[in-house]
């Protein structure tokens, strides 16, 4: 129970007072007959409270002189109900918010595994032994091969067979076998819409080989399909680029 503070006690006695003294000098009712909202409203303070620190205080004074002190309910329960509404839970015990709610659903603490690893040493250890085996491998094929530089073109003598840079002769040896529009525009047309629509087909997200087989088999037939055309232009169309079989009549390719 709250206790009314000593100079808030006080000052109702004061008042009180004063509307005693009030009534009987101007010879109207009695200060006994006065009702309790004008007494509330002359002391100033709430009833409840005065009856919650009366019952406090003869309670306290019953425990010190050690007699067991029977206190009226009746004025408890309406200053309660006075108070305001007693918030209660089932049973009537009261509960807390943090009690109800787990921590497990605010807070999650595991770890989740990222499928991801650093650039270095990784990435860059495997990007400079590739390096290192290509220029030694260009260092041993340039001991081995001879590749010198041609005199000028000579434009009144065009040299047979006479070949497109290796990256084009896969297009050349297409000329060979359709029409130039086909071999030309329509099937390189074809070969580069597809490989568009390569990733709006083949939505999966792994970057693993065995999960997409869509792609590895679309990328690897386009490969195979232009390695074969470039390795026929370049070791087997011999003078007229007609077909002959390099260890029968040479190799007519020039780096």
């Amino acid at each position: 129970m709250t206790e009314v503070p000593e100079h808030l006690r006080k000052k109702a006695a004061e008042a009180r007072a004063k509307a005693e003294a009030a009534k009987a000098g101007g010879g109207d009712a009695p200060a006994e007959e006065l009702t309790a909202e004008q007494q509330e409203a002359a002391s100033k303070i709430p009833a409840h409270l005065l009856e919650r620190s009366k019952a406090a205080k003869a309670k306290s004074g019953g425990e010190e002189a050690g007699g067991a002190v029977a206190t009226a309910p009746t004025a408890a329960a309406p200053a309660a109900a006075a108070g305001g509404p007693v918030l209660t839970g089932p049973g009537g015990n009261t509960q807390r918010l943090l009690t109800v709610v787990k921590s497990g659903s605010i807070q999650d603490t595991k770890a989740v595994p990222q499928d991801k690893v650093h650039t270095w040493p990784h990435l860059l250890v495997v990007e400079f032994a590739a390096a290192l085996f290509i220029t030694a491998f260009t260092l041993i094929f340039s001991i081995f091969v001879n590749a010198p530089l041609l005199e000028l073109a000579n434009f009144n003598e065009t040299p047979n067979p006479s070949k497109a840079p290796w990256y084009f002769l896969g297009l050349q040896e297409l000329l060979t076998m359709f029409h130039p529009m086909v071999a030309g525009v329509t099937i390189p047309g074809i070969g580069l819409f597809v490989l568009i629509l390569a990733p709006y087909i083949d939505r999966n997200p792994s970057t693993k080989p065995e999960d997409r087989k869509f792609a590895i088999s679309l990328m690897t037939m386009h490969l195979m399909f232009w390695s074969v055309l470039v390795m026929i232009g370049s070791f087997f169309r011999g003078p007229g680029f007609n077909f002959v079989f390099p260890w029968e009549a040479g190799l007519f390719f020039e780096l």
